[in-house]
């Protein structure tokens, strides 16, 4: 008996061969040319970031951001603006994982679950730097080729289109409303 004659078929598709998902929290240092007095607003824009496969079951994040301070300072009677591009690397294990991959040609996706988010801002107790508490999380997938077997129906059912009745009985034409694009009520 060959392996045709079985009643199971091996199939050969891409699908999701590692997954894993991250939450981070940094804090990032930021210097302004002044010495601050107040934190008046602190929000991060521009974040950018790309993903590539690092070794078995790792991936890693490359990206930035820009952290904005509104600060006020000489004794709160003067404002600012401080802007700083802040660069990180993540590593994302994957927490599942195929291990019967046919090759290694596969792509990675992430995508951004909690973009990154000023948690705290504050004024550090020494020198005139500012603490930024930033969050962000991800999730990662890897797509690639692997096997996967499924049974045979060996009474082979094909639904025929034939076997759907799309015409409407005399009764369900009887309900059609014909003013159903009436595009204003008149008053």
């Amino acid at each position: 008996m060959s392996f045709l004659d079985q009643e199971y078929r091996e199939i050969i598709t891409k699908a999701v061969i590692g997954k894993g998902r991250k939450f981070i929290q940094d804090t990032n240092t930021i210097t302004p040319s002044h010495r601050p007095s107040s934190i008046l607003g602190c929000w991060v824009i521009n974040h950018l970031y790309n993903a590539r496969k690092k070794g078995e079951d790792t991936v890693e994040i490359n990206g930035s951001y820009d952290v904005n301070i509104w600060y006020s300072y000489n004794d709160n009677t003067k404002t600012e603006v401080v802007t700083e591009r802040v660069t990180y690397c993540d590593l994302v294990k994957l927490s599942v994982k195929d291990d019967q991959t046919l090759n290694d040609d596969y792509e990675v996706f992430a995508k951004v679950i909690q973009q990154p988010n000023c948690l705290e801002c504050k004024i550090a107790s020494h020198d005139h730097k500012i603490l930024v508490e930033v969050e962000r999380e991800f999730l990662v997938e890897v797509i690639g080729e692997t096997k996967v077997c499924v049974k045979v129906d060996p009474h082979g059912y094909v639904a025929d289109d034939d076997d759907w009745d799309f015409e409407l009985s005399d009764e369900e034409f009887k309900d059609i409303n014909p003013d159903f694009l009436a595009t204003e009520e008149e008053e």
